[in-house]
C-alpha cells in the first residue's frame, strides 16, 4: 500500500504526463519537468498543511532534504526558510526517487507509448 505521500508524488507526475506537453522531449529531462519545472505546492499554508495531513514533521522533512543535497551535490544548498520551499524540495527529491524505482525503458526522447506506459506503471502503483 502505498503512502498519502507517495500516492501525492505519484499523482502529480499523473497530473502532468496526461497534460500532453512532454512528448518528444529528453527521457533524462522527465525528472525536471515533472517535479522541477512548477511548483508540487503554492502557498506557505498549503504547503504546512501538506506537512500536518501526511503526520511529517518539518525536521525530519528538512534532514531528508540536507542529505539528498548533501549526496547528490557534495553540499547543502538550499535554505528552508518556509514551508513552500520545504515541501517542494521534498517532492523533488521523492520524485527523483519514484522515476528511479520505475522499471520501463524509454525512447532518447518520449514517444506517446512512453507516456502511457508510465502513467501506467505509476497508476498500478497507486493500487498497490
Amino acid at each position: 500500500m502505498t503512502t498519502t505521500i507517495e500516492t501525492s508524488i505519484i499523482e502529480h507526475a499523473i497530473d502532468k504526463l496526461e497534460d500532453g506537453s512532454l512528448e518528444d522531449i529528453y527521457s533524462d529531462d522527465l525528472h525536471h519537468y515533472l517535479f522541477n519545472e512548477d511548483y508540487f505546492i503554492t502557498y506557505y499554508s498549503r504547503a504546512e498543511q501538506w506537512l500536518k495531513d501526511n503526520d511529517l514533521s518539518t525536521w525530519e522533512v528538512m534532514r531528508y532534504c540536507n542529505e539528498q543535497e548533501k549526496d547528490n551535490f557534495g553540499e547543502i544548498q538550499t535554505s528552508f526558510d518556509n514551508p513552500e520551499t520545504l515541501v517542494n524540495h521534498y517532492a523533488y527529491w521523492k520524485g527523483q526517487e519514484l522515476l528511479n524505482s520505475l522499471e520501463l525503458e524509454l525512447s532518447d526522447r518520449l514517444t506517446e507509448d512512453d507516456i502511457k506506459n508510465l502513467i501506467s506503471e505509476m497508476e498500478s502503483m497507486l493500487v498497490n
